[in-house]
């Protein structure tokens, strides 16, 4: 998703020659804009240029497939897609592909992600008490929360656990 950012005048402060890629927006960025000298925050805004784009996928590194096969499939309840000798995990509309023992992949990333070195979030549609009670059922333990966060959809709230090989894993719930 692009990014783009306006800045409003306002009481004599002037913008002069915001490229023509800068369009109006109502969703302040916060508070840090100090890659914008002479200006101040609360003139700053951000949002989503409409493109044909939306997310499909990212990688994850895993170091013993059997063991995150059986932990991504019974905690998170992602689909186990195998084909031509490589492993993914399908969950409603995007889908984690993998890098692990045996597989050669190409192209990489400049840094390749090890296993442990992922942090993802994915989205508990129910009471994020029933994640908590998910999570205890499968012996996996809380790291933080519940605790209030931001996400996609919003303001929610969300518990922090790992995966076999370390990654930061999140479910979060917009339900209030």
């Amino acid at each position: 998703m692009k990014f783009v950012l306006r800045i409003e005048q306002q009481k004599g402060f002037g913008v002069n020659a915001l490229p023509s890629c800068f369009h109006r927006s109502s969703s302040p960025i916060g508070s840090d804009v100090s890659f914008l000298p002479g200006l101040h925050s609360q003139f700053a805004y951000f949002s989503a240029v409409s493109l044909p784009t939306r997310f499909d996928h990212c990688v994850v590194h895993v170091s013993d497939w059997e063991r995150s096969n059986s932990f991504y499939r019974d905690v998170v309840g992602v689909e186990i897609i195998s084909k031509n000798g490589r492993w993914s995990y399908r969950f409603a509309n995007a889908q984690l592909n993998l890098h692990g023992p045996g597989v050669q992949a190409n192209p990489l990333a400049k840094i390749p992600v090890p296993p442990g070195g992922s942090d993802l979030c994915f989205e508990w549609s129910g009471p994020i008490e029933e994640a908590v009670d998910h999570l205890k059922a499968h012996s996996v333990e809380i790291e933080l929360g519940p605790v209030q966060r931001g996400g996609a959809r919003g303001d929610g709230v969300s518990i922090y656990f790992r995966d076999p090989d370390g990654s930061l894993l999140e479910f979060i719930s917009y339900l209030k």
